[in-house]
Order: C-alpha cells, then structure tokens, then sequence
C-alpha cells in the first residue's frame, strides 16, 4: 500500500487577482516532486481549489488509474474552507467554488482512502514558496 501525502497551497496576490498555486508530494515520507503554476485571475478559494486539483491529477497521472486504487492519500492545506468543504462540515455556497468543490470530490473517488487536514501555515511553508516563486516569476512580488 502506497501512502501518499500532498501538501497544496494557492493565492491571489489582491483578491481577486493575479494567482499561483503550489503542490508538494511526498511518497513514504519523501519528497518526490512539486509543482507551481502561475493561473492567472482568481480568488484565494479559488486558488487553494485549484492547487489541490491540480495535485490530485499530479499523483493520478504519476501512478495511473490502476495503481491509485491502492493509494492511501492524505492532503494538507492551510485552508480551513476547503477542508471543511470537502469533509461535509461547511456547505459549498459560492457559485465559483461549486464546480471546484465537485472536481475535487471526483478526483479523490478512486483512491483506496482520501484524507484531507488543514494544517497551520508554519506546516506548508513549502507549497506557499512555490505560489510565492510563481507570482514573482510574474514580477507580481
């Protein structure tokens, strides 16, 4: 059983504005790669969405379809919102962020177990860097 661990961040330098997101992925503990992209006008949900997105295609195309099926995968953010969004705590009100929620959801359907925890910012320095690095390639920052 393959234990994966994301951590994802995303941001808008205003909000709404121009906005980066950042993926960390960890197999076993180790760090086997990260990812930022600059995506250009969004909220800060929008953005925190759009990374973890982002991340979940990242390990179902780095492992397949067939392997993800023995995934355990648990992902981290710094987003309170989205993790209670999608652990059924809050209701996804936002019409913007209805479609992401629901993109989201799909993509962790074919994992063995999907787990998603908000964790303080101090624990997704990495991922925050990565957006940081993309809006600044931008000359945002």
């Amino acid at each position: 059983m393959n234990k994966i661990t994301i951590f994802t961040d995303g941001g808008a330098k205003d909000n709404p504005g121009p906005a980066a997101i950042g993926a960390v992925i960890y197999k076993d503990g180790q760090k086997i790669k990260e990812y930022s992209e600059f995506i250009g006008k969004a909220t800060n949900n929008e953005a925190e969405y759009k990374a973890l997105i982002f991340a979940l295609k990242k390990v179902k195309s780095l492992y397949g379809k067939d392997k993800i099926k023995n995934v355990k995968l648990k992902a981290n953010t710094d987003s309170e919102l989205m993790e209670k969004q999608l652990n059924g705590t809050y209701k996804v009100k936002d019409k913007k962020i209805q479609p992401l929620f629901l993109k989201a959801r799909n993509l962790t359907l074919n994992f063995d177990q999907f787990k998603i925890e908000s964790v303080p910012r101090e624990k997704n320095k990495e991922a925050d860097k990565l957006v940081k690095d993309a809006l600044r390639q931008q000359k945002l920052l």
